[in-house]
């Protein structure tokens, strides 16, 4: 191959064997020093789980936006491998996006490390592809990874999440295991703030097996639900000491600007970033409102052919949550042209449009954006709709659970920043018509409230009050704890019977 007439030099494999022991400086000095300073995420522990498993052998793909803590996730893992006794050699970790790496397979880098790093030894590496959407046909060269290398367990990340979950499930059905690791949940933003024992109270409900939380300061609470609205879905941005206009720049920079103008244009080929910038800018300000691809089409002048690419992609980057639309029946509609739009956290509008305050009018969208944002781990996520059926003020209920099995409704609520329904519980006539349309949502029905909690009777029906922050820090915190429930229960389902014949 030449260039202008010379010769093109290939990269070197000691060259490329230079970077590895530069990405895996552990194999020196035994240690991974730069996840020192973070605090474990709650969901390590899950994670942890899933990636060392060995009933069965399969890769694990982790997944979420960008400064969500995945890379640290996997070098925390790493340390206490270390610590359990695994032979720091025995860890590769490679992020696909080193340009080092640029024209190398996952397969070519692997027979690198083997030859030179495991040789004959007898052992089970752990291997780390990062950024994994950056290779072309990752998922096929991770199912011929997993199938030719048996004893070596693999875990590859990403921050194109909607995009690796499609190619993981249609090609690594039996062999890939999808983690999703979301912004900070809320019970989390406390937890790392050092603020969870002094903010809130658990609670055990009377005769079942589960816990409820309460504020033990419902307006300190709702000051730290604010600063969490604000600033806190990622973990390096919520422990910085930095002002806040400064924090959101950074916020600005290191999260949305990199995916809009880097990722997408690269993993898709947007042509007009300008174009896909504007329609994402005017979708975070309208965030948790209905939006119609009528509407998002002649706002933006944008064709709807090139719009729904537009939204798939950046559903893909982990930017938005689309959730469909139902009616007071809880029937889909034939034509899904409209839904409700979510920011993956509410932090990204503040640092697109400011920081806001419990004051701004915008808290109440803002509010229900946080309360989505915590369902983004869990596979329940997908249950959720919202349910519209006319165009008065009388005709919507903010989210409702639909049964997997039986498609109907399980509970609805309805998010409020403000006390007054509470005072007033005759004026959700939404939530009332929607109820009486639907039978068994009788009894479990909800209202947010900012610092009220209580049981009013709504149209003949009790409905429980409760205040936001409250709610946002209880769906987050039980999520974690029935995530964390479901792997271990799929983790003895798969282990052998010992005593079959």
């Amino acid at each position: 191959m030449t260039l202008n007439g010379d010769k093109v030099l290939k990269i070197s494999e000691d060259d490329i064997l230079d970077r590895m022991r530069v990405d895996n400086p552990w194999w020196k000095t035994g240690q991974v020093a730069t996840v020192s300073k973070f605090k474990k995420r709650a969901y390590f522990d899950s994670f942890a789980e899933e990636a060392m498993q060995t009933a069965f052998r399969r890769a694990v793909v982790l997944m979420g936006p960008r400064r969500v803590g995945k890379t640290v996730l996997i070098h925390q893992l790493i340390t206490d491998l270390i610590s359990d006794g695994k032979s720091p050699e025995d860890i590769l970790y490679i992020s696909m996006d080193t340009p080092v790496y640029s024209r190398l397979s996952p397969e070519q880098a692997m027979k690198i490390y083997l030859k030179h790093m495991i040789g004959d030894r007898d052992t089970n590496p752990f291997v780390c592809f990062d950024e994994i959407q950056y290779v072309k046909d990752w998922e096929i060269h991770l199912k011929s990874l997993v199938d030719s290398y048996p004893s070596i367990q693999f875990i590859v990340s990403g921050s194109a999440a909607a995009a690796l979950k499609m190619k993981s499930a249609e090609s690594g059905a039996g062999r890939f295991t999808d983690f999703i690791l979301p912004p900070l949940t809320f019970s989390e933003y406390l937890n790392l703030k050092g603020l969870e024992d002094e903010s809130i109270i658990e609670m055990p409900v009377f005769g079942f097996n589960k816990t409820t939380y309460s504020a033990k300061d419902i307006y300190a609470l709702n000051r730290n639900f604010v600063n969490y609205i604000n600033l806190g879905g990622y973990p390096e941005i919520a422990l910085s000491d930095e002002n806040v206009d400064s924090l959101a720049k950074r916020l600005c920079a290191d999260i949305i600007e990199k995916v809009l103008l880097r990722d997408l244009p690269s993993l898709y080929g947007v042509g007009d970033v300008a174009e896909l910038n504007a329609l994402f800018t005017t979708l975070a300000y309208n965030t948790g409102q209905k939006v119609s691809l009528d509407s998002l089409s002649q706002n933006a002048s944008i064709s709807k052919n090139t719009l729904k690419r537009y939204l798939e992609y950046l559903e893909a980057a982990f930017l938005i949550k689309r959730v469909e639309r139902i009616d007071q029946n809880a029937r889909k509609f034939k034509r899904a042209v409209t839904f409700k739009v979510y920011l993956t956290s509410p932090s990204m509008r503040a640092a697109l449009f400011g920081p806001v305050d419990e004051t701004d009018p915008a808290m109440g969208a803002l509010v229900e954006t946080a309360i989505f944002c915590q369902w983004f781990h869990s596979g329940d996520f997908a249950q959720l709709r919202y349910a519209r059926w006319d165009k008065s003020e009388d005709g919507e209920v903010d989210i409702v659970y639909l049964d997997r099995q039986l498609r109907r409704p399980s509970w609805c609520l309805e998010v409020k920043w403000s006390d007054r329904y509470f005072d007033n519980p005759n004026k959700l006539k939404s939530l009332s018509v929607f109820m009486r349309s639907n039978l068994q949502m009788r009894e479990i029905a909800g209202v947010t409230t900012k610092t009220k909690r209580g049981i009013r009777r709504v149209m003949g029906t009790n409905v429980e009050f409760i205040p936001s922050a409250e709610y946002c820090y209880t769906v987050g915190k039980n999520i974690l704890v029935t995530e964390a429930e479901k792997i271990e229960q799929e983790t003895l389902d798969e282990q052998p019977d010992l005593f079959e014949d």
